[in-house]
């Protein structure tokens, strides 16, 4: 009689019921133990969500927009606007469900347990409860631990992760540091530390750099100067653009172009704007500038993209 073979989980059967919902950012659970992916999609019926998590998988959840419910018998948590949490999806699946009518948008990091038992370090800092216990038990079981607000570094950390600084081979590169920035962030108990290291004056800046960011993002079309970005947030455009660099890991104009690039392919996507409707949209008055960094940035002429979108996102997982 022959063994039944199993076929590796895969979450791509998931999202295909939802077109345009799932973005892999870079990673594969699987072969590297990590992920990011993108969320973005308005459901018209309750999406249950924990059917798209990887056994034995430490998830992230950096939860921007939309209501989201995880229950489990260790913990539950509803996740709101501006929250994020860690869950752990067991053998046995993971109950958990988006809210219909919302629009959620939030990026997911994906860990497998042993990926976090081989790499994260030990002794460098106090390891949160909940990881902790996932990585003491042999076969942790579904679990999900409390919910915590998303903090400016947070959200900071959501747009650099959705606008990589670099292209090409160094992405990846670039995504595994980040991918060890999370788990430093998240997986450990920072409390003690803030309480002598983070000043008021380190805050501020966080603050700053989130709102010149959100400036950004608003006035695509009519960018604001540096001078005035500085004026609005409160501080001189020197230490704005030097500041900001300094968190985003890129410069503001680098960052502008970003954000441009990915709403165009964002107008792409919905089909309700051809090319020229979306270069002007987002500010460019040169469709061959437009062209030219579109394909720098996501490998095609924008013209194609759409119909390249489906078939051209690799299964990472």
């Amino acid at each position: 009689m022959r063994s039944r073979v199993t076929e590796p989980f895969s979450e791509r059967p998931f999202w295909q019921a939802w077109p345009g919902a799932w973005h892999p950012l870079c990673g594969s659970f699987a072969g590297m133990g990590w992920s990011f992916e993108w969320h973005d999609f308005e459901p018209t019926t309750r999406v249950e969500w924990g059917k798209s998590f990887h056994p034995q998988g430490l998830e992230v959840c950096l939860n921007l927009t939309g209501t989201a419910h995880l229950a489990a018998k260790k913990g539950e948590a509803e996740l709101r606007a501006d929250s994020a949490t860690l869950y752990l999806a067991g053998d046995l699946p993971l109950a958990a469900w988006r809210e219909a009518g919302q629009r959620h948008q939030f990026l997911t990091a994906e860990f497998s347990v042993d990926f976090l038992r081989g790499n994260l370090p030990r002794g460098l800092g106090q390891v949160r409860p909940f990881v902790q216990r996932v990585l003491d038990t042999k076969k942790p079981m579904s679990a999900v631990d409390d919910m915590q607000p998303l903090t400016p570094r947070l959200r900071l950390l959501v747009a650099a992760l959705r606008s990589p600084p670099v292209a090409g081979a160094a992405r990846t590169m670039w995504f595994t540091a980040k991918a060890y920035e999370v788990a430093a962030e998240l997986f450990f108990d920072h409390t003690a530390e803030e309480a002598l290291f983070c000043t008021r004056q380190t805050l501020v800046a966080q603050e700053r750099v989130e709102k010149a960011a959100a400036l950004i993002r608003e006035n695509l079309a009519e960018p604001l100067t540096l001078e005035a970005l500085g004026q609005r947030v409160g501080c001189s455009p020197f230490y704005l653009s030097r500041t900001f660099s300094e968190q985003m890991g890129m410069t503001i104009s680098q960052y502008l172009r970003q954000v441009r690039l990915e709403r165009a392919a964002e107008l792409l996507r919905s089909g309700k704007f051809n090319v020229t409707q979306a270069a002007l949209e987002v500010g460019y008055s040169s469709i061959g500038h437009f062209s030219t960094a579109f394909h720098e940035t996501f490998g095609c002429c924008p013209g194609l993209y759409p119909l390249q979108m489906p078939s051209q996102v690799a299964d990472r997982e």
